[in-house]
């Protein structure tokens, strides 16, 4: 359709729609679409509006509210018959990136102050539903005195291969959802107790960081032994870490624990992009809860040191069940999946959210007295 002045209608339209997107916020970033330059494209075909939007994580849990917000801003502009919108994702870079791992966008580590929390199983459910939201995703396993992540993943006892001084990680998963997968336990025999000092420790952590073949990744998730010892140093010193996540269980034993974890993560200049409570609380068959170890205490802790809340998962025998057989996929398909899925989306944004409006963080000289 052309207009008396010959300039097609739909010409006309098109700044009061880019004027419209730019009245829609992100929800979590507290600035326009249009000035995050998530707006790609926008089509107008008589009336009718096509938009093209890049999320910031293929796992995002505001994507809902962008596409209701976008849709009523656009139809309020007088011409606009109809609005189609169709979403990308394009993963943001940490703005702190060495050239160590070039090709990683983000790094995440997964600490716990205490081990039996269930740290590892965090860490691989947080690999599984960031690739099963589209995400590009590695799992390393740097806890190098108790490695859970061949278990978890069914991978066994299998050896990696190698090519030219290159360690060629595992592709585990499905063909659609893959995840590129180490750790020091495809090296060592399975009962073989390690005997590290702390250079050895951090020799093998940098030969994981710098000889594997990681490729390009969206996520590095990277679960951290239990406590405050040499592998998270070496981490915090060697690579530019986005943030860590603290899980924790309720009970104040544990909190105690994970404070440290914290405070530490803080004093490397180390993001915390959030805690997990686990194992918060049990559901037998009957369908009553048991707040076995207490319930609420992570997100307490939370609140008090200011920390994001990534959420709860309870302690679920399907989740063990999946877990000892290798295949944590079928967590997603389970009664917990809907929970799991609440925190992966919660903690990716938490990751947009720290690229997008956060300087790196600065370390602090550690001063440690015997």
């Amino acid at each position: 359709m052309t207009t008396a002045s010959g300039v097609p209608a739909d010409e006309l339209l098109r700044p009061a729609v880019w004027a419209a997107l730019a009245t829609v916020e992100d929800p979590e970033l507290f600035k326009d679409l249009v000035t995050l330059k998530m707006v790609k494209d926008v089509r107008l075909c008589n009336g009718a509006v096509s938009i093209d939007i890049d999320l910031t994580t293929p796992a995002c849990p505001m994507r809902s509210k962008i596409e209701k917000d976008v849709t009523d801003a656009v139809l309020k502009v007088p011409g606009v018959s109809s609005v189609a919108i169709k979403f990308g994702a394009s993963v943001r870079a940490s703005n702190d990136q060495r050239n160590i791992l070039p090709d990683v966008r983000n790094i995440i580590a997964v600490g716990a102050g205490k081990g039996g929390v269930g740290k590892s199983t965090v860490a691989v459910n947080i690999a599984v539903g960031l690739a099963l939201a589209g995400a590009r995703v590695g799992l390393l396993d740097s806890d190098v005195y108790g490695p859970s992540i061949p278990t978890m993943t069914g991978l066994g006892e299998l050896q990696p291969s190698v090519v030219e001084d290159r360690i060629i990680p595992f592709n585990w998963g499905s063909a659609a959802h893959p995840i590129k997968v180490m750790s020091i336990g495809f090296i060592v025999q399975k009962e073989k107790a390690l005997i590290w000092r702390g250079p050895m420790v951090h020799g093998v952590i940098k030969q994981f960081l710098e000889q594997v073949q990681w490729g390009e990744l969206d996520y590095l998730i990277i679960d951290l032994p239990p406590g405050t010892g040499d592998v998270s140093l070496t981490l915090a010193q060697s690579i530019p870490l986005t943030g860590a996540v603290i899980v924790t269980t309720p009970q104040e034993v544990a909190l105690a624990d994970a404070r440290r974890a914290v405070r530490m993560f803080q004093q490397l200049g180390v993001s915390i992009l959030g805690v997990v409570e686990n194992m918060s609380y049990f559901v037998c068959e009957h369908g009553t809860q048991y707040d076995i170890f207490g319930r609420g205490g992570a997100q307490m802790m939370a609140q008090e040191m200011a920390l994001p809340f990534l959420g709860y998962l309870p302690l679920e025998m399907g989740i063990r069940i999946n877990s000892d057989k290798g295949d944590p996929f079928d967590n997603f398909a389970g009664p917990g999946g809907a929970r799991l899925t609440s925190v992966v989306e919660a903690l990716a944004g938490q990751i947009s959210i720290r690229n997008l409006t956060r300087a790196p963080g600065k370390a602090i000289k550690l001063e440690i007295t015997a």
